[in-house]
């Protein structure tokens, strides 16, 4: 009796310790995969470069359709938020103007809610690139946002899309690509050499296409908040088990080489967040033709200059970054 309660208890510690040590492989102790490739040089392409063209994939009935979706529920004809009064206009000290690259970070107040955005043209489309934690992809691999723009040199940073929290949708960075394992039901934002973006479904172009189509980053969290100028999340869309209003990161483009790079607080007595829907108003108002929506939340931070510029916070009780994956920024 005494020896069936003793391995009893031997195989119950040792499910545990498995379990725990699952637990901890799986979220905490960090497995490089591969050094991260080194950022790429500047070029001396210009903004007049033309898109590059992104393959179209045959659906399941032998027709082609084109790789990215336009949700039927919103038009040009949807109200566009007024911003005009609720806008601060940048300080001198916010505005970054030196070898082609012009940035302007601007503060803005809506709905009870701080979003900074930079205002960002380029003269080359390699000023744009990303940076990965400890300077390698893998699982469990982070850093602050901070950490990594600042060893890297960036003059404008945002978080990407904590990719190591994942182990499945696309992963390219700086034209590396990484991970090619389709998440069913992802949409994804490409941008091409370019500087170009594209919005694509991952169930319906292979890692590889995209890498031939001349994919320089690949972002696999979403969804798409405007593609070809109209909004295309409906009121009430969400991240996953997210807030409707949060701290948010996105990405936009305006025209060519011409960017916004958006982060809005949230959480917090001082700013409330934003949901999807008015987010994405938000930049439609500010003329972006294609915008994404990234890691948010605790995640959600803005450098400039070296600066953190706005209050990452998890719970609202104090401001505090979030260790991620990888950042996307302007060097």
């Amino acid at each position: 009796m005494k020896k069936g309660k003793l391995w009893g208890g031997l195989y119950a510690a040792a499910l545990t310790g498995f379990t725990v040590w699952l637990a901890l492989d799986t979220f905490v102790i960090p497995h490089v995969y591969e050094e991260a490739a080194a950022l790429p040089a500047p070029s001396a392409a210009v903004a007049t470069a033309s898109p590059t063209a992104v393959p179209t994939v045959a659906s399941a009935g032998g027709r082609s359709k084109k790789t990215t979706r336009q949700r039927t529920g919103n038009t040009s004809s949807a109200p566009v938020r007024q911003q005009t009064a609720e806008t601060e206009t940048a300080s001198a000290a916010q505005v970054y103007d030196q070898d082609g690259t012009h940035i302007e970070l601007t503060e803005y107040r809506i709905s009870d809610t701080t979003v900074y955005v930079a205002d960002v043209t380029l003269a080359s489309p390699d000023a744009l690139a990303a940076v990965l934690a400890q300077n390698a992809y893998g699982r469990n691999v982070t850093e602050t946002p901070s950490a990594m723009a600042q060893r890297s040199g960036a003059v404008l940073a945002v978080n990407g899309d904590y990719y190591g929290a994942r182990q499945r949708g696309y992963v390219v960075r700086n034209g590396v690509l990484y991970r090619d394992t389709v998440s069913p039901g992802q949409e994804d934002l490409m941008i091409d050499q370019n500087g170009d973006f594209h919005i694509i479904q991952e169930e319906e172009i292979t890692a590889q296409a995209l890498m031939e189509a001349g994919a320089a980053q690949v972002y696999s969290f979403g969804p798409a908040l405007i593609t070809e100028g109209q909004i295309s999340v409906d009121p009430g869309d969400e991240v996953g088990r997210a807030m409707d209003s949060n701290p948010r990161t996105a990405l936009a483009q305006v025209g060519p080489l011409h960017y916004l790079f958006v982060v809005a607080d949230g959480r917090s007595t001082a700013s409330a967040g934003l949901d999807l829907y008015d987010l994405a108003q938000f930049l439609r108002g500010l003329g972006a033709q294609t915008a994404y929506n990234l890691d948010g939340g605790g995640s959600s931070a803005m450098i400039f200059q070296g600066q953190l510029v706005n209050n990452p916070t998890t719970n609202g009780n104090r401001t505090s970054e979030r260790s991620v994956s990888d950042i996307v920024g302007i060097f």
